[in-house]
């Protein structure tokens, strides 16, 4: 027996669907299609242009919260691992790990994930539904063939389309914000209770995700229920005057008026997440009125004077803010709506067209509405559903809701961020997803612009119309008015593929460098694996390989930790002893180019431990060699002895050998001199290293006779144990192996420009050898 009522089961819900559609209207069925597009078209973006993710790490954020909300959990609890877990831009507070972001957006990735396991469905579940409201909305607001015309444009935008094609919060707020609005002007015009209540369930849905986002597009909702309900409190107290209190009684809530019953149900649910907001504030942080992300980054929040995210701040002045913002607004004119520059006229246009119908009948869509489109009441008919009256609110709050985006943004630093070089457009997160803080301003832009399309479209019905009063064929006339349409069609075309491609493009370069750089992760079936990350841009997991997260339980066929300090990676490595071993590495030098590649390798690791490991290194010399220098340097060292021993070998053949042993004590070189040497058994002196854990580095210097050099560099992680597995007493030595090798021209420490790559000779000279081996002894 299903538990489901008999009203949302999936077979009547087909049913009804089908009899929709089968009533549907040519508008109605074009704006399903627009909507099934986009979702389709954002599909596809998500599943190539960003197979690998964006440029954007916050992805990886909502992808890792929403992976801890199906495991039941708000943060991960690692422990004293914390920091070798700690994700980007997760708070780490004793041992636990939780997101700056509110989880919303994570849920409703989630949801998709938990459904279809694809958390991509939800991206394409919102840019159809974030099409469907804006039709609605345009189709409310100044009729349907305008709400088609404005779902279009907002679809094709190319903001809406990088932007909701990540995983990034933008989009699917923008979606509670867009049922609010449409909920919210269905409940002034049909004076609908339901209505009302669902518009306060979906923008506190909105403010639980961004509360700042979702006050400025409410703001002047706000403000219009505010007036609508005092102006009807004056009424009722005016005829309450005039009542007898045993009438008022009886009345009760059901007597007062319904602007303040809708508008107070709106108020009273929106608040009620507003309470859970404050409440989820109390668990992360312990106090109602400290956000995660001001527990992450107290000065990242809205507001002038110095502004500061780990080591990255500015003053942020109210000049900053106009210059930043008025380039994120020439930039969403002139590349990020659909069209370019032409939707921007569009958008005005529409104003105009909107201003001219509001002075001349008013009614803004006066110019736009054909029969049976735009409403059809008179002027005066200011209380009638879908008025004159009703459609100069909703174009004044579309108004509302562009300058309070304009304005609100003024006052938040994230703009200037995203931007980066103000100058370049091509430089920052804006050059591949737009002013994506403005994204609820592609909304009144795309109605407006549909407002201007429809006008348009009546405009070009009202000239076929005069043509054939003027005795022109009618054929003549409908190819005239065809030829008009396809040209600015293929005009309009060209403007919206022109201004996307080239975003999609640059979209497109970074995720192919994702790509080649994730590729032996892709090869490789991890079962119980453990791989070590490099932290090229310092201790952050997922910044910036947010393709290689954790699962909420830290386990699962893989886990990812990040290499670090030797003591801390071997305490990973003791609470993970039985998994096969991984480190993760590249050639190269990791930046947000997306011209720059780096060459990676996935390394399998194992840990060697004895009384003492014996080691031997060769390298390939090439001719004209003058002599190779052998040094031995722990990265901390230890108590007494040297810290250091080193050896040069004359006139080295095209192969050199090089054997050294670790021990307890230390380090020995075997033929180094000086006080190292022991002449009389040709034994060598240890170099001490610290017993908890250490890097010591094996280098073998090749100099040529003008002094050019050529080095072999190799680091292996070291440390002391007490007995072994079969309970041995005594000291062991054990090493992660093999040790991290690079080769590097000039200098005799390169880091990642010099990592070693076997596979791939291409990378290194043709003479260059490099080969290690370690056997572990026992006494």
């Amino acid at each position: 027996m299903s538990v489901l009522p008999p009203s949302v089961r999936p077979r009547r819900l087909a049913t009804r669907l089908r009899q929709r559609l089968a009533r549907a209207d040519r508008v109605t069925a074009a704006a399903a299609l627009v909507s099934l597009t986009a979702g389709v078209l954002t599909f596809a973006v998500a599943a190539t242009v960003f197979s690998h993710h964006s440029a954007n790490h916050d992805e990886g954020v909502y992808l890792t919260q929403a992976a801890l909300l199906l495991g039941g959990q708000l943060e991960f609890h690692a422990g004293p691992l914390a920091d070798a877990f700690h994700p980007w831009f997760f708070i780490e507070d004793g041992g636990r790990l939780y997101p700056k972001y509110n989880p919303v957006p994570a849920a409703t990735f989630g949801v998709s994930m938990l459904l279809f396991g694809e958390p991509r469905v939800t991206l394409a579940a919102v840019a159809a539904g974030n099409a469907a409201l804006v039709y609605l909305l345009g189709s409310l607001s100044f009729g349907r063939r305008a709400g088609l015309a404005a779902a279009v444009l907002f679809a094709a935008s190319p903001m809406a389309i990088a932007t909701t094609s990540t995983f990034l919060p933008y989009a699917p707020t923008t979606f509670f914000n867009l049922v609010f609005a449409v909920a919210y002007l269905r409940s002034v015009r049909d004076g609908s209770l339901p209505a009302a209540g669902l518009a306060g369930v979906t923008i506190g849905i909105a403010f639980f995700a961004r509360p700042y986002t979702a006050v400025l597009f409410a703001a002047p909702f706000i403000c219009h229920a505010l007036w609508r309900v005092i102006s009807a409190t004056r009424r009722f107290g005016a005829e309450s005057t005039r009542a007898t209190p045993r009438a008022l009684v009886v009345a009760g809530v059901r007597g007062l008026p319904d602007p303040v019953r809708r508008h107070g149900l709106t108020a009273l649910l929106g608040t009620l997440f507003v309470a859970v907001t404050l409440a989820y504030n109390v668990r992360m942080t312990g106090s109602p009125l400290t956000f995660p992300y001001q527990a992450f980054a107290p000065m990242d929040g809205p507001g002038f004077g110095e502004r500061r995210i780990l080591g990255h701040s500015v003053e942020y002045t109210l000049g900053l803010a106009l210059e930043s913002n008025g380039y994120a607004l020439a930039e969403i004119a002139t590349r990020w709506l659909a069209g370019g520059s032409l939707g921007t006229a569009l958008a005005l246009a529409g104003g105009a067209v909107a201003l001219r119908g509001w002075f001349a009948s008013g009614d803004p869509s006066d110019l736009a509405a054909a029969d049976g489109d735009g409403g059809g009441e008179s002027a005066g008919s200011s209380t009638a559903p879908g008025s004159p009256r009703f459609r100069r609110t909703a174009a004044l709050l579309l108004v509302g809701v562009a300058v309070a985006v304009v304005v609100g943004n003024l006052f938040f630093w994230g703009t200037h961020n995203a931007l980066a070089d103000l100058a370049d457009p091509t430089d920052g997160l804006a050059s591949l997803f737009g002013p994506f803080y403005h994204f609820d301003l592609l909304v009144p832009l795309s109605v407006f612009g549909g407002l201007a399309v429809a006008a348009g479209w009546r405009a070009l019905a009202s000239a076929r119309e005069r043509l054939v009063r003027r005795d022109v064929p009618p054929t003549v006339a409908r190819v005239a008015v065809a030829v008009v349409v396809v040209s600015a069609v293929a005009v309009a075309g060209v403007a919206a593929v022109d201004a996307a491609s080239e975003p999609i493009d640059r979209n497109a370069a970074v995720d192919a460098k994702h790509e080649a750089a994730y590729a032996p992760i892709d090869a490789t079936d991890f079962e119980d694996g453990l791989v070590f990350l490099p932290t090229p841009y310092g201790e952050w997991q997922n910044h910036p390989f947010q393709y290689l997260r954790n699962g909420p339980g830290l386990d699962g066929d893989v886990v990812y930790a990040l290499g670090r300090d030797p003591v801390e990676d071997f305490a990973v490595l003791d609470a993970y002893p039985d998994r096969t071993l991984y480190r993760y590495g590249y050639r190269g030098t990791w930046t947000p180019n997306p011209d720059v590649y780096v060459t990676p390798k996935l390394e399998s690791l194992d840990r060697r431990s004895g009384s003492e490991l014996a080691a031997e290194t060769t390298v390939g010399v090439p001719d004209r060699v003058a002599r190779a220098q052998v040094r031995v340097d722990p990265r901390r060292g230890g108590e007494g002895g040297p810290d250091h021993v080193s050896y040069t070998v004359t006139d080295p053949d095209d192969s050199l050998a090089v054997g050294w042993t670790v021990t307890p004590d230390g380090v020995r070189l075997p033929g180094a001199g000086g006080a190292a040497a022991d002449a009389a058994d040709g034994s060598a002196e240890s170099v001490p290293f610290d017993p908890e854990g250490d890097v010591v580095a094996v280098t073998v210097t090749l100099v040529d006779p003008a002094g050019a050099t050529y080095t072999y560099r190799q680091e292996v992680t070291v440390r002391v144990t007490e007995g072994g597995e079969a309970g041995e007493d005594g000291e062991r030595v054990e090493a992660v192996w093999p040790p991290e090798r690079s080769t590097c021209r000039l200098v005799t420490e390169c880091g990642n420009e010099g990592t070693y790559l076997p596979d791939e000779p291409d990378t290194h000279p043709e003479w260059v050898v490099f080969e290690t081996d370690a056997e572990a002894a026992e006494e």
